[in-house]
Formats: structure tokens, C-alpha cells, sequence
């Protein structure tokens, strides 16, 4: 990720923050409560299983669609996983 300060200077961040780190906790824990594993999930989305290891260990974003479709799948609103 890059973070523009000014014209002239850029600060480079890494991607996983705590605030990304809660989500992802979050996504894992919502698949628990809906009583799903990972390969369950990742036939319902129409992808490997290691998409949804790999989301769930941070490795992967989530855009908003995807997002919703979690929510979906795991009955919950999205904004349980936002804090």
C-alpha cells in the first residue's frame, strides 16, 4: 500500500493492520457460527478452498462484493465485521 503525504513523498505501509487483522477474525468466526467449514463456503462461491484459507489468514483482500456475499452466505449484516 502507498500513502501519498505530498507531491514530492510517499510512505509505504503494510497491509496488515489491526483493524484488518479484527475483520479477517471476524470472517473466520462468522463461518463458525454458520456451521460451515472452508470447503463448504468455497463451493458455495465457486472457488478453491485455499481463497478462503488464504482471506481468512490475511493473506487476500476482500472487496465489498465479495463482502457482501460472505455476509449472505453467513447470515449475518455487514457490518458485523467492521468495527
Amino acid at each position: 500500500m502507498i500513502i501519498w503525504i505530498d507531491d514530492d513523498s510517499i510512505m509505504t505501509r503494510s497491509i496488515r493492520t489491526k483493524e484488518y487483522a479484527y475483520f479477517v477474525e471476524r470472517l473466520r468466526k462468522a463461518r463458525e457460527e454458520a456451521g460451515l467449514t472452508q470447503v463448504q463456503v468455497s463451493k458455495k462461491l465457486k472457488r478453491p478452498q485455499s481463497h478462503i484459507s488464504n482471506v481468512e489468514s490475511g493473506q487476500q483482500r476482500v472487496d465489498v462484493v465479495e463482502l457482501q456475499t460472505f455476509a449472505r452466505i453467513y447470515n449475518k449484516d455487514i457490518n458485523y465485521f467492521i468495527k
